[in-house]
């Protein structure tokens, strides 16, 4: 059975893993990771499936992973988020996720990464609302309606 990472240590995990990486996937993860924060201050970082840094706030908000040419950030409702901006560049075609691609050299357009991450928080707020919500009992039948 796995313990769950105290958030101190998640966050020292995911300062260490850019550190570790020291060069502009570093920079950038770094870069994108004080946006997400910016875009919402109770944000939790969370460190998952071996090693993947996760945004949560009242369920993922997006993954955070690093690769040999790219960061993608992995937004888990993405298919249900307006992008006005055009900030999703892959993992179109899916029914659920959508994710960015960042690129050495590519520009952040951090109003428009704001409002992805924000509108993602809703939606998730928004469904845990309706999770939360209770049925509406069906009303009774009189024996008069009946006949």
């Amino acid at each position: 059975m796995k313990k769950a990472i105290p958030v101190e240590s998640t966050s020292a995990f995911i300062d260490a893993k850019i550190n570790e990486l020291g060069d502009w996937r570093g920079k950038t993860f770094a870069k994108v990771r004080a946006i997400i924060h910016k875009a919402d201050p109770e944000i939790v970082e969370e460190w998952k499936w071996m090693g993947t840094p996760v945004f949560s706030h009242e369920g993922i908000v997006c993954t955070g992973e690093t690769y040999k040419s790219v960061v993608k950030l992995t937004f888990a409702k993405g298919a249900a988020l307006p992008d006005p901006s055009g900030l999703f560049n892959s993992s179109l075609e899916g029914n659920v996720r959508r994710a960015i691609d960042i690129h050495e050299g590519d520009k952040i357009n951090e109003a428009a990464l704001k409002d992805l991450i924000r509108a993602a928080v809703a939606l998730n707020l928004d469904l845990k609302t309706a999770k939360a919500k209770p049925k509406p009992k069906p009303k009774p039948v009189s024996s008069k309606q009946a006949d």
